[in-house]
């Protein structure tokens, strides 16, 4: 049983890996899809707090989450299969691209078709914001969040990192008043 989960996380992660560009946040349309809807391994919220960790730690953010799932599901030998699984597509997509992209890199198919992928990656992320919009503003101060958090990403220097930490403390501020007026 053990052994058929760590196949499972090793493939469902090659295939996020292989299938997905664009970074962290264009793989979170088919995490939702492999790890809450086809094989239930966390729910949405859960994926949502594991991404936001991952986002948090060093590290690249699809490989975090990976990790951090296949260890939920079967420890220390179900991380190292997320991990592997989402690396290994890059690697070898990386090595038979570098081969021969430098031959090609200037043609005008080359060059219209990364322009075509660069679209749907953005509609991809664009998607994504919204769906994890609709599952994490659930309140007012959550919406309050939401709006200067998106001001200091994208119209001030404030790393992201910055950003991150101060909406979690705000949270954890948040819950620790909401519970002293609640005694």
């Amino acid at each position: 049983m053990k052994t058929k989960k760590i196949s499972d996380l090793y493939i469902s992660f090659f295939k996020i890996g292989g299938l997905t560009f664009g970074g962290g946040l264009a793989m979170l349309p088919m995490l939702q899809r492999e790890v809450v809807k086809k094989h239930g391994w966390c729910t949405e919220e859960e994926l949502l707090d594991i991404y936001a960790i991952g986002q948090c730690t060093p590290g690249i953010i699809a490989v975090n989450t990976a990790t951090y799932v296949g260890y939920q599901q079967a420890g220390f030998l179900g991380s190292v299969a997320g991990t592997l699984g989402m690396v290994s597509p890059s690697l070898i997509i990386i090595c038979l691209v570098a081969s021969i992209l430098n031959n090609f890199i200037h043609t005008p198919v080359v060059l219209h078709a990364l322009a075509g992928i660069r679209i749907v990656v953005c509609a991809l992320m664009l998607n994504t914001v919204f769906t994890m919009a609709k599952k994490g503003i659930i309140d007012k101060l959550g919406a309050l969040v939401f709006v200067i958090a998106f001001l200091l990403a994208c119209f001030t220097p404030v790393p992201t990192a910055v950003v991150i930490v101060l909406a979690g403390l705000t949270g954890i501020l948040a819950k620790y008043f909401e519970r002293r007026r609640s005694v």
